[in-house]
């Protein structure tokens, strides 16, 4: 694979997320569903790629034409397939990075609430799972046991988890799970999305609100997704001269750091399985865990560092923000621009199955637990939750937003607090990228087991502990 022809693919990817952009911009349906511009973009390249166009093409007698693999070369669709799992290990480097990080004491006393009734909800996606796996689609369908962890991949975890766990699924046999788990991170934002507005909207007439007591009016830009010219902030704080170094490469060089010190740590560990309880036991976990998860860890223990002795400050949130957004657009244009229909195709009861009961399960968390688990601004708290669980995080900012546009609830503070708390187990953390490893080791037996435990556990925390509150 030549420098020129990784090149060549990144120019394409560009113009392809281009393309959603303005796709966008003179869609009206389109806007309305907020899709972002890279969901719109892949589904162009996926549309245009051997998937879909190619296989019209064969269908209809033409398979020895050019476009019987689609218009991409063959080349670059095999880079775009390996940049999900590079570029998911600088969304959650990137994650803590510049974010003060406040005392476990003040996590727990602002966002709590959205802690417990979030680690329900992921808990009961794996429970969910796990259990419609066992009863249905093991049985009926020979589907592999580890099916059970995709709701919560998909949902919870989101494009980037679920494109960044193909190598675990190849290393353990599960051909087709990253497909499977990219098409419900899919499914998942779309009818987050819609049911999150439908929703608000019923909320609102029946008086469900404490913030908005209407319809919030969103103007044409902001639909559009092009902010007003007068409106227009800065996309960061440059912390050194330029003559120095370029802010942009010095931030680049932080996330960088932050992936080394994750490596570092993944290796470390895996060393340490192989000469002491692997041998013993014949269990090794270690190994089928993706990087992301520790290079996470690493931009922790980075900010810590940071904190401690960067006494010029040079580490700006913001830059940082714009690079992992960035990269996450990278990763979802090119995850789905991949994404392999025939195995969705061949699986699509059991994946219908798995959609519906994952949907299913986060309204019921949304629609009965949230009133029951929050003290007060249960729906302003609760949609954040819900948006998230069904596959982004930006949805449930986006959720939260169109119900408390001006912040005057605890909401969008105490949401970001949880994520310190909340994504370095589930949602992408630790346990999500060991998921599929523990069922493969273990059995769905003993994993299904754990999270109806710690499903019953951080449930009757938000119904014991913070509702009298």
């Amino acid at each position: 694979m030549s420098p020129e022809l990784i090149a060549v693919s990144f120019l394409i990817l560009g113009l392809v997320l281009l393309s959603g952009k303005w796709i966008r911009v003179i869609s009206t349906p389109l806007q309305k569903l907020f899709l972002p511009s890279s969901i719109i973009g892949g589904f162009v390249a996926l549309f245009l790629g051997p998937e879909v166009l190619g296989n019209i093409v064969t269908w209809l007698g033409f398979g020895n034409s050019f476009l019987s693999k689609g218009i991409f070369p063959l080349e670059v669709l095999e880079v775009w397939s390996v940049l999900p799992g590079l570029f998911i290990n600088i969304i959650f480097a990137s994650l803590f990075l510049g974010k003060k990080l406040p005392s476990i004491q003040k996590i727990w006393r602002i966002a709590g609430p959205q802690i417990a009734h979030g680690q329900t909800i992921a808990w009961g996606q794996y429970v969910f799972g796990i259990l419609v796996t066992m009863l249905i689609l093991t049985p009926f369908f020979a589907l592999d046991p580890m099916t059970g962890a995709l709701i919560e991949i998909g949902f919870e975890g989101g494009h980037g988890t679920a494109a960044g766990m193909a190598g675990t699924f190849e290393g353990l046999g599960f051909y087709g799970g990253s497909d499977l788990a990219l098409g419900l991170a899919t499914i998942g934002l779309i009818f987050g999305v819609i049911l999150g507005i439908i929703l608000m909207n019923y909320a609102v007439k029946r008086g469900k609100t404490e913030i908005i007591t209407n319809e919030r009016e969103i103007s044409l830009k902001e639909q559009a997704g092009i902010v007003e010219f007068d409106n227009r902030v800065s996309a960061g704080k440059l912390t050194t001269r330029t003559e120095s170094i370029e802010p942009l490469s010095l931030h680049f060089a932080y996330v960088g750091v932050a992936i080394g010190i994750g490596y570092v740590i993944q290796q470390a560990l895996i060393f340490l399985e192989t000469t002491t309880w692997g041998p013993l036991t014949g269990t090794y976990l270690l190994e089928f865990i993706p990087l992301f998860p520790f290079a996470m860890i690493g931009g922790i223990f980075l900010q810590i560092f940071l904190d401690k002795f960067d006494i010029y400050r040079t580490l700006d949130r913001d830059l940082i923000v714009r690079i992992q957004g960035f990269s996450l657009d990278v990763l979802i244009v090119s995850a789905i621009a991949t994404l392999s229909l025939t195995i969705i195709g061949e699986n699509l009861i059991p994946f219908l199955i798995l959609a519906v009961v994952g949907i299913i399960w986060n309204l019921v968390a949304f629609i009965y637990l949230a009133p029951i688990m929050f003290p007060s601004y249960w729906f302003e708290r609760g949609s954040g939750n819900f948006g998230q669980s069904m596959g982004m995080t930006a949805t449930g900012i986006l959720l939260m937003k169109l119900s408390d546009p001006d912040n005057k609830s605890p909401a969008l503070e105490g949401f970001g607090y949880k994520q310190l708390l909340f994504e370095p187990i589930v949602g992408g953390g630790i346990f999500t990228a060991a998921s599929v490893t523990l069922i493969f080791q273990f059995g769905p037996e003993v994993v299904l087991v754990f999270s109806l435990v710690m499903l019953l556990l951080w449930l009757s925390i938000g119904l014991f502990y913070f509702r009298k509150k």
